[in-house]
């Protein structure tokens, strides 16, 4: 039903791939893997999104990357519909609304196997903005055999070395309170927020 709303396959896996993913750029390959569509296929739906103004795009290390575009003008229904939001249909008489669950990012779907986690941020080589000194930021009472391994698998899906940290709520809510160096690059930096159960972030 959806693919048949929105065109095709491609452009709906496409767009919830950026649209579950804001802040975050990838190039033509690295979608062609992440979606599991034809590459060609893939070129073509990006110019398409490029000529509605969803997404941007931009040259860096000769790759172009692809990024959702937060500015345009139906940004904010859209990701609610791709984004991995919960959407609960108008449903008549008196039954309860259906929710449709939308899938989340793969990161995020996989937090719940690290323990507490109450706060999660990619930033870094994810979204191009080095600023933060980190790519991986975890803030909770986690597992660290756990946390290994996610980021192994993390590193293997985007096959770059990746560098994280970690924080207990306490120590990272007590670094944002004196504005501590590492803390305010966070918070600048360009990032994807995964989770911020307290609400530090925003």
């Amino acid at each position: 039903m959806i693919e048949q709303l929105f065109g095709s396959k491609t452009r709906v896996k496409l767009l919830q791939l950026f649209y579950s993913n804001p802040n975050r750029s990838f190039y033509v390959r690295e979608i062609t893997r992440k979606i599991d569509e034809q590459i060609n296929s893939v070129r073509r739906e990006l110019a398409n999104l490029l000529n509605v103004g969803l997404i941007t795009s931009d040259t860096s290390n000769n790759k172009v990357y692809y990024e959702v575009n937060q500015k345009y003008e139906f940004f904010t229904p859209l990701q609610e519909i791709f984004g991995g939001a919960t959407i609960r249909p108008r449903s008549k008489g008196s039954k309860a609304a259906k929710a449709i669950e939308l899938p989340l990012p793969d990161e995020a779907a996989d937090l719940k196997a690290l323990g507490n986690v109450d706060v999660a941020v990619l930033t870094g080589q994810f979204t191009r903005d080095d600023t933060a000194g980190v790519d991986v930021l975890i803030v909770g009472n986690v597992n660290q055999n756990a946390l290994n391994k996610y980021v192994t698998e993390l590193e293997k899906l985007e096959g770059k070395d990746l560098r994280y940290t970690v924080f207990s709520l306490d120590d990272f809510t007590y670094r944002l309170q004196i504005k501590d160096r590492f803390t305010s690059n966070v918070l600048r930096a360009k990032k994807q927020v995964l989770l911020d159960r307290p609400g530090l972030l925003s």
